[in-house]
Protein backbone atom coordinates (compact mmCIF):
# COMPACT_ATOMS: atom_id res chain seq x y z
CA UNK A 1 0.00 0.00 0.00
CA UNK A 2 1.10 3.33 -1.26
CA UNK A 3 1.95 5.42 2.11
CA UNK A 4 -0.61 8.41 2.63
CA UNK A 5 -3.53 6.42 0.42
CA UNK A 6 -6.48 4.96 1.31
CA UNK A 7 -7.69 1.76 -0.48
CA UNK A 8 -11.10 0.71 -0.88
CA UNK A 9 -12.78 3.85 0.70
CA UNK A 10 -15.90 3.45 -1.50
CA UNK A 11 -16.53 0.07 -1.40
CA UNK A 12 -16.18 -0.07 2.68
CA UNK A 13 -18.56 3.15 3.02
CA UNK A 14 -21.05 1.72 0.33
CA UNK A 15 -20.64 -1.43 2.40
CA UNK A 16 -21.68 0.31 5.47
CA UNK A 17 -24.40 2.27 4.04
CA UNK A 18 -26.31 -0.53 2.90
CA UNK A 19 -26.30 -1.78 6.26
CA UNK A 20 -28.04 1.41 7.74
CA UNK A 21 -30.52 1.30 4.79
CA UNK A 22 -29.69 4.83 3.25
CA UNK A 23 -27.33 6.03 0.54
CA UNK A 24 -23.35 7.35 1.88
CA UNK A 25 -22.81 10.51 3.04
CA UNK A 26 -19.71 11.53 1.63
CA UNK A 27 -20.09 15.53 2.96
CA UNK A 28 -21.99 17.83 5.20
CA UNK A 29 -20.77 15.56 8.01
CA UNK A 30 -20.73 17.82 11.15
CA UNK A 31 -20.15 16.70 14.78
CA UNK A 32 -22.95 16.67 16.87
CA UNK A 33 -23.47 18.93 19.84
CA UNK A 34 -24.73 17.06 22.56
CA UNK A 35 -27.49 18.34 25.53
CA UNK A 36 -25.22 16.65 27.92
CA UNK A 37 -21.16 16.43 28.30
CA UNK A 38 -20.52 14.91 31.57
CA UNK A 39 -17.10 13.83 30.76
CA UNK A 40 -16.52 17.77 30.67
CA UNK A 41 -17.65 18.10 33.96
CA UNK A 42 -15.23 16.36 36.23
CA UNK A 43 -12.91 18.38 37.89
CA UNK A 44 -14.93 20.97 36.21
CA UNK A 45 -13.60 24.68 38.29
CA UNK A 46 -10.22 22.99 39.56
CA UNK A 47 -7.17 25.05 39.87
CA UNK A 48 -4.10 23.40 38.86
CA UNK A 49 -3.22 23.01 42.91
CA UNK A 50 -6.21 21.84 43.07
CA UNK A 51 -5.66 18.79 40.10
CA UNK A 52 -2.75 18.59 41.67
CA UNK A 53 -3.92 17.25 44.64
CA UNK A 54 -6.26 15.13 42.96
CA UNK A 55 -3.38 13.26 41.46
CA UNK A 56 -1.61 13.16 44.77
CA UNK A 57 -4.45 11.15 46.04
CA UNK A 58 -4.45 8.75 42.76
CA UNK A 59 -1.04 7.62 42.90
CA UNK A 60 -2.04 6.58 46.60
CA UNK A 61 -4.41 4.01 44.39
CA UNK A 62 -2.16 2.81 42.16
CA UNK A 63 1.10 2.04 44.16
CA UNK A 64 2.89 4.73 42.44
CA UNK A 65 5.49 6.95 44.19
CA UNK A 66 4.51 10.99 44.03
CA UNK A 67 7.24 12.88 44.57
CA UNK A 68 7.05 16.74 44.12
CA UNK A 69 10.07 19.29 43.80
CA UNK A 70 11.43 22.44 41.66
CA UNK A 71 13.21 22.77 38.60
CA UNK A 72 15.89 23.46 40.70
CA UNK A 73 15.95 20.57 43.12
CA UNK A 74 14.92 18.25 40.18
CA UNK A 75 18.59 16.95 39.54
CA UNK A 76 18.54 15.83 43.66
CA UNK A 77 15.71 14.40 43.33
CA UNK A 78 15.84 12.31 40.30
CA UNK A 79 18.83 11.31 42.01
CA UNK A 80 17.87 9.92 45.48
CA UNK A 81 14.59 8.40 43.28
CA UNK A 82 16.97 6.26 40.73
CA UNK A 83 18.74 5.18 44.24
CA UNK A 84 15.79 4.07 46.04
CA UNK A 85 15.24 1.88 42.96
CA UNK A 86 18.73 0.54 42.86
CA UNK A 87 20.42 2.25 40.59
CA UNK A 88 21.29 1.85 36.92
CA UNK A 89 21.71 1.36 34.05
CA UNK A 90 19.53 3.87 33.60
CA UNK A 91 17.71 4.80 30.13
CA UNK A 92 16.35 8.04 29.06
CA UNK A 93 15.28 9.50 25.51
CA UNK A 94 17.50 12.30 23.44
CA UNK A 95 14.69 15.09 24.82
CA UNK A 96 15.81 18.41 25.00
CA UNK A 97 14.19 19.19 28.37
CA UNK A 98 16.39 17.05 29.42
CA UNK A 99 19.07 20.03 29.05
CA UNK A 100 16.42 22.60 29.80
CA UNK A 101 15.26 21.21 33.09
CA UNK A 102 18.94 21.15 34.30
CA UNK A 103 19.70 17.63 34.39
CA UNK A 104 22.38 17.10 31.82
CA UNK A 105 25.45 17.45 33.76
CA UNK A 106 23.59 14.43 35.95
CA UNK A 107 22.69 12.52 33.06
CA UNK A 108 26.43 12.78 30.93
CA UNK A 109 29.00 13.69 34.25
CA UNK A 110 27.75 12.58 37.56
CA UNK A 111 25.96 9.55 37.27
CA UNK A 112 28.91 8.24 34.88
CA UNK A 113 31.30 9.80 37.13
CA UNK A 114 29.98 6.93 39.41
CA UNK A 115 29.82 4.15 37.13
CA UNK A 116 25.86 4.68 36.66
CA UNK A 117 25.45 3.82 33.05
CA UNK A 118 22.81 5.89 30.90
CA UNK A 119 22.14 5.31 27.64
CA UNK A 120 20.34 8.05 26.09
CA UNK A 121 17.91 6.60 22.88
CA UNK A 122 19.79 7.35 19.52
CA UNK A 123 17.18 6.18 16.44
CA UNK A 124 20.62 5.66 14.19
CA UNK A 125 21.47 2.41 16.91
CA UNK A 126 18.50 0.61 16.00
CA UNK A 127 18.39 -2.68 18.10
CA UNK A 128 20.56 -1.59 20.44
CA UNK A 129 18.04 1.19 21.95
CA UNK A 130 15.25 -2.02 22.57
CA UNK A 131 18.76 -4.61 24.40
CA UNK A 132 19.60 -0.89 26.53
CA UNK A 133 15.86 -0.56 27.75
CA UNK A 134 15.90 -4.37 28.44
CA UNK A 135 18.97 -4.31 30.63
CA UNK A 136 17.79 -0.74 32.56
CA UNK A 137 17.31 -0.89 35.65
CA UNK A 138 15.29 2.71 35.24
CA UNK A 139 13.63 4.51 32.25
CA UNK A 140 12.74 8.10 32.79
CA UNK A 141 10.65 10.06 30.45
CA UNK A 142 8.68 13.77 30.56
CA UNK A 143 4.96 13.22 30.73
CA UNK A 144 3.34 15.23 27.81
CA UNK A 145 -0.01 14.95 29.44
CA UNK A 146 -0.81 13.66 33.01
CA UNK A 147 -4.45 12.65 33.70
CA UNK A 148 -5.45 13.89 37.27
CA UNK A 149 -8.18 11.74 37.60
CA UNK A 150 -6.88 8.47 37.01
CA UNK A 151 -3.07 8.99 37.74
CA UNK A 152 -1.97 8.83 34.17
CA UNK A 153 0.93 10.17 32.15
CA UNK A 154 0.74 10.29 28.56
CA UNK A 155 4.03 9.86 26.48
CA UNK A 156 4.79 10.31 23.20
CA UNK A 157 7.01 8.39 20.79
CA UNK A 158 8.98 9.65 18.32
CA UNK A 159 12.43 8.46 16.86
CA UNK A 160 14.46 9.89 19.87
CA UNK A 161 12.08 8.24 22.37
CA UNK A 162 11.06 4.77 21.49
CA UNK A 163 8.00 3.35 23.56
CA UNK A 164 10.19 0.65 25.06
CA UNK A 165 11.84 2.81 27.33
CA UNK A 166 8.29 3.21 28.68
CA UNK A 167 8.18 -0.76 29.01
CA UNK A 168 11.12 -2.53 29.51
CA UNK A 169 13.34 -1.11 32.48
CA UNK A 170 12.62 -2.90 35.85
CA UNK A 171 11.27 0.26 37.07
CA UNK A 172 10.51 4.02 35.76
CA UNK A 173 10.33 7.41 36.43
CA UNK A 174 8.10 10.31 34.98
CA UNK A 175 8.88 13.82 35.70
CA UNK A 176 5.75 15.77 35.23
CA UNK A 177 5.81 19.58 34.99
CA UNK A 178 2.55 20.70 37.09
CA UNK A 179 1.28 22.75 34.14
CA UNK A 180 0.98 19.41 32.03
CA UNK A 181 -1.67 18.18 34.88
CA UNK A 182 -5.21 17.91 33.43
CA UNK A 183 -8.50 16.87 34.79
CA UNK A 184 -8.91 13.37 32.65
CA UNK A 185 -8.41 11.77 29.49
CA UNK A 186 -11.13 14.02 27.97
CA UNK A 187 -8.60 16.59 27.79
CA UNK A 188 -5.74 14.74 26.51
CA UNK A 189 -7.89 13.09 23.46
CA UNK A 190 -9.24 16.90 22.87
CA UNK A 191 -5.73 18.09 22.60
CA UNK A 192 -4.82 15.39 20.28
CA UNK A 193 -7.49 15.91 18.06
CA UNK A 194 -6.45 19.60 17.80
CA UNK A 195 -3.34 18.61 17.00
CA UNK A 196 -4.71 16.75 13.94
CA UNK A 197 -7.43 19.35 13.10
CA UNK A 198 -4.11 21.61 12.32
CA UNK A 199 -1.95 19.61 10.40
CA UNK A 200 0.66 18.59 12.81
CA UNK A 201 2.30 15.42 12.55
CA UNK A 202 1.26 13.23 15.82
CA UNK A 203 2.70 10.36 17.01
CA UNK A 204 1.88 6.88 15.56
CA UNK A 205 2.15 5.58 19.51
CA UNK A 206 0.84 7.02 22.33
CA UNK A 207 1.20 5.69 25.60
CA UNK A 208 -1.26 5.94 28.19
CA UNK A 209 0.52 4.44 31.55
CA UNK A 210 -1.21 4.61 34.90
CA UNK A 211 1.61 3.44 37.88
CA UNK A 212 3.46 0.25 37.55
CA UNK A 213 2.35 -2.64 35.62
CA UNK A 214 -0.54 -4.55 37.35
CA UNK A 215 -3.25 -7.20 36.45
CA UNK A 216 -6.26 -8.71 38.32
CA UNK A 217 -6.97 -11.30 35.96
CA UNK A 218 -6.97 -13.63 38.79
CA UNK A 219 -10.35 -14.06 40.63
CA UNK A 220 -9.84 -10.04 40.52
CA UNK A 221 -6.58 -10.09 42.50
CA UNK A 222 -4.68 -6.94 42.11
CA UNK A 223 -0.64 -8.05 41.17
CA UNK A 224 1.35 -4.96 40.53
CA UNK A 225 4.70 -5.85 38.60
CA UNK A 226 3.87 -8.50 36.48
CA UNK A 227 4.20 -8.00 32.80
CA UNK A 228 6.42 -4.47 32.86
CA UNK A 229 8.00 -2.07 35.30
CA UNK A 230 7.50 -3.21 38.89
CA UNK A 231 7.80 0.10 40.37
CA UNK A 232 6.68 3.25 39.19
CA UNK A 233 7.28 7.10 40.43
CA UNK A 234 6.05 10.91 39.50
CA UNK A 235 8.00 13.21 39.74
CA UNK A 236 6.23 16.84 39.70
CA UNK A 237 8.02 20.29 39.02
CA UNK A 238 6.04 22.42 40.21
CA UNK A 239 7.50 25.50 38.94
CA UNK A 240 6.98 24.29 35.32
Amino acid sequence: MTRGTIQNRDAFLQNIAKRLGRSPRLSGVSQPQWDYAPQWTVFAGYSQDDLLSALREQCKLIHTDYIETTSSELAGALKQQVAAYGGGPVIVPDDPRFAEYGLSALLHDEWPAEQTAVHVWNSSLGRQNIDAAEQANVGIAFSEITLAESGTVVLFSRNEQGRTIHFLPKTYIAIVPKSSVVPRMTQAAAYIHEQIEKGAVVPSCINFITGPSNSADIEMNLVVGVHGPMKAAYIVVTDR
